[in-house]
């Protein structure tokens, strides 16, 4: 059994070194175990400090592609140099290297192709109250949107096993993270977490500078999830305010017309406002039908790419 642990950087040169540290040198089940660094286009010391802490797998981008990017990319690597299970963790060791064979523990034993390493929110001494509701409430939209029972939707802190890989495909930029769980929901793999400790705070987060950008990043990421992996129901819903709008209208205009008709009144305002939003609703419901078409050819292209990496 390989593992990879797989660790995006931005330049690191002064958090990795203790990052590397600290991960397990041996863990029960597992025969081998690799270190893997994508540099996501650093400017600094990143790759040569990356060597010098004796790792050998390094995957470069030329430029700064995105957390999402960086994660396809060790993926990928991963997958052609023989991993069985791949852990990312953060450069910045927010996570506790050690918590690593806890993760891979419910791959091991096949209950789990994903495994999410939740961290102690109400506990995190370094979150505030209203970080800790933000992450408290993000996760548990996406709960509803995934349909996962995930606790800490947000962690980097996670294992894949190798089919889990062969399946993933990403088309944010922001962050792997959300899109994982949502395309986990989707396809039926098995999700399961694990409680994880957290280290103190060596920098601040480089996905966004201010809990403002966070939301605008984090929400309009999970609205496009939300369309790109269930179009049928996001347009069904877009559509039922404007055709109840136009129903209640209707019923108005029938009421004002044979229960107390006023001749000097022909109500053509409202049945142009009728009109409007049942065509807008009507044309939601086309987008819904269209959207589902849309999806399932996607997913069909997804699993020839799936079946193209596992060699079927």
């Amino acid at each position: 059994m390989k593992l990879f642990i797989q660790i995006p950087c931005l330049n690191e040169e002064a958090t990795l070194p203790q990052t590397i540290a600290d991960l397990p040198k041996r863990i029960d089940g597992i025969d081998e175990i690799e270190i893997m660094v994508v540099d996501d286009g650093s400017t600094d010391r990143t790759v040569e400090v990356a060597r010098e802490n004796g790792v050998r797998h390094v995957v470069s981008h030329g430029t700064n592609r995105g957390l999402a990017a960086a994660f396809s990319s060790g993926r990928d690597y991963a997958l052609a140099h023989g991993a069985d299970i791949l852990v990312n963790t953060d450069a910045d060791n927010q996570y506790c290297g050690a918590d690593i064979a806890k993760l891979v523990v419910p791959i091991l034993e096949n209950r789990a192709e994903i495994v999410v390493g939740c961290r102690p929110i109400l506990e995190h001494k370094e979150f505030s109250p209203v970080k800790k509701a933000l992450q408290l409430c993000g996760s548990w939209a996406l709960r509803r949107i995934s349909k996962t029972t995930v606790r800490d939707a947000p962690s980097g802190f996670r294992a894949f096993s190798r089919d889990a890989l062969q399946r993933i495909f990403l088309h944010s930029r922001f962050s792997y993270c959300m899109e994982t769980l949502i395309q986990a929901g989707t396809t039926g793999l098995r999700v399961a977490s694990v409680d994880i400790r957290v280290n103190p705070k060596t920098r601040d987060s480089r996905l966004f500078k201010s809990i403002p950008q966070y939301l605008r990043k984090t929400g309009g990421t999970m609205l496009h999830m939300f369309v790109l992996y269930r179009p049928g129901t996001f347009f069904s819903l877009l559509s039922a305010p404007f055709l109840l709008f136009a129903a209640a209208l209707g019923m108005r205009f029938l009421v004002l017309t044979y229960a107390f008709p006023d001749p000097a009144r022909t109500h053509v305002p409202s049945l142009v406002l009728l009109s409007i939003s049942a065509f807008a609703g009507f044309l939601c419901l086309l987008l819904a039908v269209l959207g589902s078409l849309l999806a399932a050819n996607r997913r069909l292209s997804e699993e020839t790419v799936y079946l193209m990496r596992a060699g079927r």
